[in-house]
């Protein structure tokens, strides 16, 4: 026993999936932190991951017995420009490991060096990009969204040219699958009908294996997708968070976030923000991200085509038909949400104008979308609404609202009976008091790498682990940046 058993289920696909991988030897990897948590819940050895064998695997330096690192092959969109060969220029799968419950996941390291993707990239990663997707990451799932996790990060010891000389760094990234809408896209380009069905037949096995009982399993699939996506995205802008780079090979056919690059959360509320340096023409900004999303899953549908149905138009007209779901899906998706945010339990035709209002009041206040949502879950301000609305003296948070907050006030009246209280604790685990603020982000970073202090970084996993609780001497990770501390660009990296 070895410490670190998997299989490697992917790799028993044919060769045209993937390309094996020779390791790229680091000079002097340091564990820099082990997600233990998750490292137990995957039933991994963690002692064994903190050895220098483990460390060793980590860092792309060896592998144990039996562990052959593969780089998956995939096409994509980027930035709407089609390329027929991507793959993992700078990421290994190792393999599967499988929980107590029975699901299978997939281990991946990112930062380990060159591939036959690679092109005329080195195949490493700075040590920046590796915490912010560490920090971003685990805060997605601390806040229950879907997403990739982070199991470790390792410091090489090397430095890694790129605008200036920087540390080098490997993360190994956990994932339901890193099948993605350009690994389908990559065999539609080669009119590899073949590929395209074994690929398909893994994924359903893999992720909706109920997809094999219908009467067009590669119809359900695509089908299936969608709706993980919708409800994905509506996730996404419940909490302000912005991709940054929705690419057709940054979005997973299982419904996880994956590939953090220039990603950020929003603060001043407007749906036209983009953090991303590369995104120029604001083609990923967060009020476009549903509408990107159908775009990226019309590709996925089009590379489906084969598949779905012998006669071009019948398929052409059932990928429609399911591609049609999307938007109804994630409007009903986001609208549940924005309820729950309001404190709404019922349904009512005019929450939607509801809703719209206070966003139109939060972005002509240029108000915080994080802490506006935060303010009106308090419990002192539902018992003062309760007790009396027209003397209501209003909290600083909630003063830009008050027009708004009638309205508000009105349609909880309409609600069953609950105490104020009770709505308070409910919208409080909706509406989280810590996000990854970016200027936090980009200090963490600052700090881990100038000053080789990973205090920071320690600090902000910490808070985050628990978004939804306030954290008495940990007021300043709920704030906002200041003008000077306001981040503006964000950089893929990893």
């Amino acid at each position: 026993m070895n410490g670190f058993s998997l299989t490697q289920q992917y790799a028993s696909l044919p060769e045209r999936f993937y390309a094996p991988v020779d390791l790229s030897p680091v000079a002097a990897p340091q564990l820099l932190r082990l997600n233990v948590p998750l490292a137990e819940a995957l039933g991994l050895d963690a002692a064994w991951l903190t050895s220098p064998a483990g460390v060793a695997m980590l860092s792309g330096q060896s592998m144990p017995e039996g562990v052959q690192p593969v780089a998956l092959a995939y096409a994509g969109h980027q930035f709407g420009h089609f390329v027929p060969r991507l793959g993992d220029g700078r990421a290994l799968l190792l393999g599967d490991v499988t929980d107590a419950a029975g699901k299978t996941w997939e281990i991946q390291l990112k930062g380990s060096g060159r591939t036959s993707f690679s092109r005329r990239g080195d195949g490493k990663a700075a040590l920046g990009p590796v915490l912010r997707e560490y920090v971003l990451s685990e805060a997605m799932a601390a806040l229950g969204v879907p997403t990739t996790r982070s199991l470790a990060a390792v410091r090489t010891g090397e430095m890694v040219l790129r605008e200036t000389p920087l540390p080098g760094a490997v993360m190994t990234r956990v994932a339901a699958s890193h099948i993605r809408v350009g690994t389908f896209q990559f065999f539609a380009a080669r009119e590899d009908v073949a590929g395209l069905r074994l690929l398909a037949d893994y994924a359903i096995k893999r992720h909706y294996p109920d997809a094999a009982q219908t009467e067009n399993p590669y119809l359900t699939l695509l089908e299936k997708v969608i709706a993980a996506q919708a409800h994905l995205i509506a996730q996404w802008m419940l909490i302000g968070f912005i991709h940054g780079v929705m690419n057709t090979d940054n979005m997973a056919v299982s419904g996880e976030t994956i590939d953090y690059g220039p990603c950020a959360f929003m603060e001043q509320y407007d749906t036209g923000t983009v953090f991303s340096f590369i995104d120029e023409h604001g083609r990923y900004a967060y009020g476009n991200q549903p509408s990107m999303a159908l775009w990226n899953l019309t590709r996925l549908a089009e590379a489906l085509l084969p598949l779905l149905a012998e006669d071009d138009e019948a398929a052409i007209t059932l990928a429609q038909t399911a591609l049609a779901q999307f938007e109804p899906q994630f409007q009903a998706a986001y609208l549940q949400g924005l309820r729950a945010k309001m404190g709404l339990i019922t349904v009512q035709e005019r929450d939607i104008a509801l809703a719209r209002t206070l966003l139109e009041t939060m972005a002509s206040a240029q108000l915080d979308f994080t802490q506006t949502f935060r303010a009106i879950s308090q419990p002192d301000l539902h018992q003062a609404l309760t007790e009396n609305a027209d003397a209501l003296l209003l909290p600083e948070s909630v003063v830009p609202l008050a027009e708004w907050l009638p309205q508000w006030q009105a349609r909880l009246a309409q609600e069953p009976e609950i105490t104020p209280n009770a709505r308070a604790t409910a919208m409080m685990q909706t509406n989280p008091c810590y996000i990854p603020r970016n200027h936090l982000v980009e200090e963490m970073i600052v700090q881990a790498v100038t000053e080789n202090d990973y205090s920071a970084f320690e600090n902000l996993l910490a808070v985050l682990a628990n978004p939804y609780t306030e954290q008495p001497g940990r007021e300043r990770y709920a704030l906002p940046a200041t003008a000077a501390e306001r981040v503006r660009h964000t950089f893929c990296g990893t």
